[in-house]
């Protein structure tokens, strides 16, 4: 009989299932033992009852007994026997499916079996001589996926017709016509495609994050504009308040001053005519005295001294003026509106320096021009030559109204140009959108497309149904476009006077808008001057 002290290993002494120290040993009909609990759990789950070492089938599920020797070595051996230490599995790692309790890392995977291994749970499939027939790969998770639900063989080849995958039975069947590739061979091309895939998507995303940086610098730049729109309003609105108040102030004052010297010089006369009426008072009083004395040297003594009056003023001429308001209010509203004109140029001054940042760089397009326009080399002039050029037909170009656009559009954002129109008599100059029309007579209004201001003999007018009027000060030399695209919205500029001329709000703009200039038909040897479209210059 063996003693305690043989050299037996831990592994004789644990259960294949659990990896632990027997517990209840039993054994099989094949021989092999197992722990009470761990066989019985594996068949539970298993429709048919085979070992798990050496996978004999049986045909009932086995009446397991307790092995009465297995248990006394056992408890002989210890409770301390452990098998050697194996790794854990990791989360992204193909656990045993045979161990029931602490699972470990599967090693490989039996293709016939469907059943991934441990390093223990593999061992019979390297002892047992028809277990190593075999097909082991390495370690895969959900086998039963990997397994043709036809045929029952294993997934290894790629249909290219029907893009699935499929066994090598299905290309002798159902895919026999299809071509069929090694499922590495199109795992290569799609991984090539998945690579274009995420080329393409991390293009996409850089592109979405660009817009987001786009929005929020256009929000960062709206604050600021906003910021400093306040900024402006509150100095010029302060500077107006205090005007106002430093007006009232001194308005307040002037009459004030006029009102006490009028008191003043009502007062000082009120105190002489007291004074004179004193001294009458003291005279009547000394008559009435002397008239009542029976003393006839003393009555003719006195009344010598009384026969001459005392001195007085001659009231007749003398007169106490109410002072004279009038003008008054209006020369301090006048000094009120100087200073808010004052302002008014700083405003004005700022909102053309601020539209003049998103100047462009546009040049004429002659497929546009009409034949009797004639525009200079580097794009920038335009006049009308008195003679019609034999151009090619081109449907961009003007064929009646001599009128030109820029090879430049712009269907979002804002821009700005400045056109020179000096010695001119007549012109138009503008914006226009693409789809306008370019055939024979046109009418100039925003429903036909065109947002424009005219001068001419008439005056300065913007170019609507009816036609807006404009006041025009002084001569107009240069004419400063400004177009908000998003906004709608299209203002006009004189740039010398640094004036703001006229705004049309709420256009609907769906389309890209061209820079459009008119320099108009020369007259009697006048308006031969070109349009220049001249670089923005932003200092005062």
């Amino acid at each position: 009989m063996a003693c305690a002290n043989a050299p037996w290993s831990e592994e004789n002494f644990s259960c294949s299932i659990c990896l632990d120290v027997f517990s209840s040993p039993v054994s099989t009909p094949c021989g092999h033992n197992f722990c009470r609990t761990c066989i019985t759990k594996y068949w539970n789950e298993q429709v048919k009852y085979k070992c798990p070492v050496c996978n004999e089938l049986f045909n009932t599920r086995p009446d397991l007994r307790v092995n009465t020797l297995l248990s006394e070595m056992v408890h002989r051996f210890g409770t301390s026997v452990q098998v050697k230490e194996q790794p854990g599995v990791e989360p992204a790692e193909v656990p045993c499916d045979v161990c029931t309790g602490t699972q470990l890392k599967a090693v490989k995977s039996c293709l016939v079996c469907f059943t991934s291994y441990c390093q223990t749970h593999l061992e019979p499939h390297q002892r047992v001589a028809r277990l190593q027939k075999h097909r082991l790969v390495e370690p895969m998770d959900r086998l039963e996926d990997r397994m043709c639900m036809k045929h029952d063989r294993l997934l290894e080849l790629f249909c290219q017709t029907e893009q699935v995958c499929v066994c090598q039975y299905c290309t002798e069947t159902d895919h026999k016509s299809h071509p069929v590739v090694p499922l590495k061979e199109e795992y290569e091309v799609k991984t090539a495609q998945l690579g274009k895939i995420e080329a393409e998507v991390q293009q996409m995303i850089q592109e979405k994050q660009k817009n987001i940086q786009e929005i929020k610098d256009t929000v960062k730049r709206s604050k600021a504009d906003a910021d400093r729109e306040t900024a402006d309003g509150v100095q010029v609105l302060t500077a107006l308040m205090r005007c106002i108040e430093k007006c009232q102030n001194d308005l307040n004052q002037m009459i004030e001053e006029r009102l006490k010297s009028t008191e003043k010089q009502a007062e000082d006369l009120i105190k002489e005519l007291e004074q004179e009426i004193e001294d009458l008072t003291n005279r009547s009083s000394e008559v009435k005295q002397l008239s009542h004395t029976k003393d006839h040297l003393h009555f003719l003594q006195t009344f010598r001294s009384l026969k001459d009056p005392p001195p007085t003023r001659d009231w007749t001429t003398v007169e106490v003026r109410p002072p004279s308001y009038v003008g008054t209010l209006r020369r301090s509203l006048d000094q009120l509106e100087e200073t808010l004109n004052m302002e008014m140029k700083k405003l004005r001054d700022a909102e053309l320096k601020r539209v003049q940042q998103y100047e462009v760089d546009v040049t004429l397009d002659p497929d546009t021009a009409n034949r009797w326009l004639i525009l200079s080399e580097d794009g920038k002039q335009v006049h009308d030559g008195n003679v019609k050029k034999e151009l090619p037909d081109n449907p961009k170009r003007f064929t009646q109204c001599v009128c030109v656009l820029t090879r430049q559009s712009f269907s979002s954002g804002r821009f700005y140009f400045e056109v020179r129109v000096k010695d001119k008599t007549q012109w138009d100059v503008g914006v226009a959108r693409e789809s306008i029309n370019r055939n024979g007579r046109i009418k100039l209004s925003p429903e036909t497309g065109y947002w424009t201001i005219k001068f001419s003999k008439v005056g300065l007018v913007f170019k609507d149904n009816p036609a807006v009027r404009l006041p025009l000060r002084a001569e107009l030399q240069k004419v400063g476009v400004f177009v908000d695209y998003d906004e709608g919205l299209v203002s006009f500029y004189d740039v010398e006077a640094r004036v703001h001329i006229y705004s049309a709000t709420g256009c609907p703009f769906s389309e890209p808008l061209y820079p459009f200039l008119c320099p108009s038909l020369p007259v009697g040897g006048t308006n031969s001057a070109p349009l220049i479209i001249s670089p923005v210059n932003q200092t005062e």
